[in-house]
């Protein structure tokens, strides 16, 4: 039987339609709601890898689902129940056409494009004289296009999203805040486990007129964390950070000679590598909440799926 789930193709009552990301699979429950399925898929460099991680999806749903209850409280989001530890419901919301992205250090895409000469992100002015790794004076927002399936996200400012009418400036000021505090929440949550909220992506749609947080919020997939005990040293020294992302799979690839050119080859995923991805993503859940990790069935993980779900619509 299946040990993960790597697609589906289910059929609920009141299905609209399906739409299949990276990662999630998500359903369209008669105009009113999203099923939204989180796979054992795992993507790097923009390309989905041939083999599922055994408890991938449910480390993700679980951390997002923690993390959306756990900021409630700031902003209204769009999450209802979890019936299953892949699976999140919850309403649908017209989605709006940016992702706000918060950076509180200067690190990955940021510090290549600083290190390149740019001075500005986004519109936003960045300081001279600052080094990878280095902690901004206040966190920066620096949102990106949302883009459509098979293109890149691009950059873009405040004033361009603007001006472009891709949000009204009303709302989109109420985004950026929203945005700043769902990030310094889970920066005191993240602190509180010894951790440190590098950079993530928020997402936010509309409801009834009503601002949501959509999607998935601070997972190791979406987010960037290191290790607060190493990080003050490690700086000083000019190492890399510890980090706690998906970066090691990143790195396991390269180190393999594939970032997804033309013309490279995934290498070979072993159940060994397997084993060890899963393990990570294990001990990312465990460091991120400070709970233990529980293991769900994965016997026959879309036979599960498929029944839990079933059984949580039909009490609607």
């Amino acid at each position: 039987m299946a040990k993960t789930i790597i697609s589906s193709l289910f059929s609920f009552p009141g299905q609209k339609s399906i739409y299949k990301g990276k990662v999630r699979d998500v359903y369209n429950i008669g105009d009113k709601y999203l099923l939204m399925i989180v796979s054992d898929r795992i993507s790097a460099f923009d390309v989905v890898l041939p083999r599922g991680i055994p408890y991938k999806g449910q480390v993700l749903n679980q951390i997002a689902s923690k993390f959306l209850d756990a900021t409630r409280d700031v902003v209204p989001n769009w999450k209802i129940a979890t019936p299953d530890p892949n699976v999140t419901f919850g309403h649908k919301c017209d989605p709006y056409p940016v992702e706000m992205i918060v950076r509180a250090y200067l690190t990955g895409s940021s510090w290549r494009t600083y290190k390149a000469g740019a001075r500005e992100i986004c519109g936003i002015p960045v300081p001279d004289g600052m080094k990878e790794h280095q902690r901004f004076p206040e966190p920066i927002i620096t949102p990106t296009t949302k883009a459509e399936h098979g293109s890149h996200d691009e950059d873009i400012s405040r004033d361009e999203i603007i001006s472009k009418g891709l949000v009204s400036e009303a709302e989109y000021d109420r985004i950026e805040k929203y945005t700043m505090e769902v990030f310094l929440k889970g920066s005191e949550i993240a602190a509180e486990h010894g951790l440190i909220l590098v950079d993530t992506k928020y997402e936010f749609g509309k409801k009834d007129g009503e601002i949501c947080l959509i999607d998935e919020i601070n997972t190791p997939d979406s987010s960037r964390y290191f290790y607060a005990d190493e990080y003050q040293e490690r700086f000083d020294k000019g190492m890399p950070q510890k980090q706690l992302s998906k970066e090691f799979v990143r790195e396991w690839l390269m180190l393999n000679g594939f970032q997804g050119k033309e013309g490279q080859k995934v290498p070979e995923m072993t159940d060994d590598f397997i084993n060890e991805v899963s393990e990570r993503y294990i001990e990312l859940y465990e460091k991120i909440t400070g709970e233990s990790f529980e293991k769900a069935d994965i016997t026959d993980v879309p036979g599960r799926i498929e029944r839990n779900c079933l059984s949580f619509l039909k009490t609607l």
